[in-house]
């Protein structure tokens, strides 16, 4: 190993992983059936305390039906006890799950009993977090857990699926090889220093830092996708009172989610739903109509809709096609707002020849006509581009935004530092700063810290 190299080392968390942990990991509430738990070297052992079954001797990966009894001996619930043997289990160390009926109070005396018994109550996350120690994931698969759980559209669901199964780790990982390949070449003429990189292989590692940097960038143009499936695209319906714009909530939902009338100024304040088209989510806002009027609340109103519109993804402007347009029909137009779509309702009244020389939807809430082409120009605002290539549904969080980043502006000064013909240390710097940012994507660094902000976000017994 030459002087120059550092090893990446994952420091462990302060709290000790030889306690044994359990945790209820079903949603709270009634339900057909719990899951309770457990997971460290004494799994087992203080499950069986409480175990009454036919056998003592439990095979790993097979269920045992008996009865979980207290202190006293009584019969506190009848369940089937799997038994998963270290290191062929979720968290790579013995684990016990206990799968019993679902009422809220036989569950929580079910952990009750696993805790008296000598079980530590798990904290959110824990078990995953456990995982990640024992090398049974990487921090990008850990994540995907999470967003497994709050996948709310098949993209989403599909998305953090192939994360789940290492799809962004192996990339992040193949890019940190080709790292660590180039910081030893550069360390090679650290040692040597009268030997100056030749042009021939100034040139080669030019050009694998390059191609290094479009592989970096191709990840970061998923950021923006990534957060829509996580969180929905930001929808906001506006435009002047009475051209149907709580209509067009009610029939992209398919269901009469706001009041409509012919009393201009009904809608007051934001209204939002969720919905999904096209596999991608939308978070719905339907807003106060915008005019000259002297009514504080439908002001407050009118101010709550600009603010919405300064956040918005998707801006759907409705007016009303059936009457002449005039300046103030256009009150909403956001120019340059690439999710900006102009709909033009009442179509099924005729559109007035004014309108002809828009580029709008013709849009019938009344007739339900023109919702599949509305919807078509809703998916492509947020996801245009998308569906093609490798990168097709890897879809970074912003975590991994924000180490992508640092490692795309390290690699950029390193070529720089090529270009500028400086010494090896100067290039070699900033090789070992890329090298340490994608080392933080998948946790092949010091992490102690964005471990606690990762897991805290997770659930108690997942």
């Amino acid at each position: 190993m030459t002087a120059g190299c550092r090893h990446y080392h994952l420091r462990l968390l302060p709290k000790p992983m030889s306690d044994t942990i359990a945790a209820i990991s079903t949603a709270f509430g009634e339900a057909a059936i719990c899951v309770l738990r457990l997971s460290g070297a004494e799994s087992l052992t203080i499950a069986n305390k409480i175990f009454r079954g036919k056998s003592a001797a439990f095979k790993p990966r097979v269920q045992y039906h008996g009865n979980m009894v207290d202190e006293t001996g009584r019969v506190v619930d009848s369940v089937l006890l799997t038994y998963f043997k270290a290191p062929a289990s979720y968290t790579g160390e013995d684990v016990v799950e206990i799968t019993g009926h679902g009422g809220i109070l036989v569950t929580r005396r079910l952990l009750e009993m696993l805790l008296k018994r000598g079980a530590r109550s798990a904290e959110p996350g824990e078990f995953t977090q456990r995982a990640f120690l024992n090398g049974k994931m990487d921090l990008t698969q850990a994540e995907a857990v999470m967003d497994l759980i709050h996948a709310q559209s098949e993209l989403a669901l599909q998305a953090a699926t192939e994360q789940l199964e290492g799809r962004l780790g192996q990339e992040a990982e193949a890019m940190r090889a080709e790292l660590l390949e180039l910081l030893a070449h550069l360390e090679a003429y650290i040692d040597f220093p009268e030997d100056d990189i030749d042009p021939e292989t100034g040139a080669a590692m030019r050009s694998r830092m390059e191609n290094l940097g479009q592989r970096l960038k191709s990840l970061l143009d998923t950021a923006e996708h990534g957060r829509i499936l996580r969180s929905g695209a930001r929808t906001v319906i506006c435009g002047e009172p009475n051209v149907g714009k709580s209509s067009l909530l009610n029939v992209l939902t398919g269901f009469e989610r706001a009041i409509v009338s012919p009393v201009a100024g009904t809608t007051r304040d934001t209204i939002e739903e969720m919905l999904h088209i096209h596999g991608l989510p939308f978070r719905l806002v339907d807003t106060a109509g915008l005019r000259d009027s002297d009514d504080d609340i439908e002001r407050s109103g009118m101010a709550r809709t600009s603010k919405e519109l300064a956040s918005a993804d998707v801006i759907l402007e409705v007016v009303d096609a059936s009457k002449a347009k005039s300046e103030s029909n256009r009150v909403m137009v956001s120019t340059g707002h690439r999710g900006h779509l102009l709909i033009l309702n009442k179509s099924d009244l005729g559109v007035h020849p004014s309108w002809e020389v828009e580029q709008g939807i013709r849009f019938s809430c009344e007739a339900h006509e023109g919702i599949d082409a509305l919807r078509a120009a809703m998916r492509d605002a947020v996801w245009s581009g998308a569906g093609t290539g490798n990168n097709q549904l890897i879809s970074i969080n912003a975590r991994h935004q924000s180490c992508f980043e640092k490692a795309a502006d390290a690699l950029k000064k390193s070529i720089t530092a090529m270009q500028a013909k400086e010494a090896p240390e100067y290039v070699a710097f900033h090789v070992r700063e890329a090298l340490h940012a994608v080392g933080e994507v998948t946790g092949r660094v010091d992490v102690e810290e964005v471990l606690g902000v990762i897991f805290s976000r997770f659930c108690i017994g997942k």
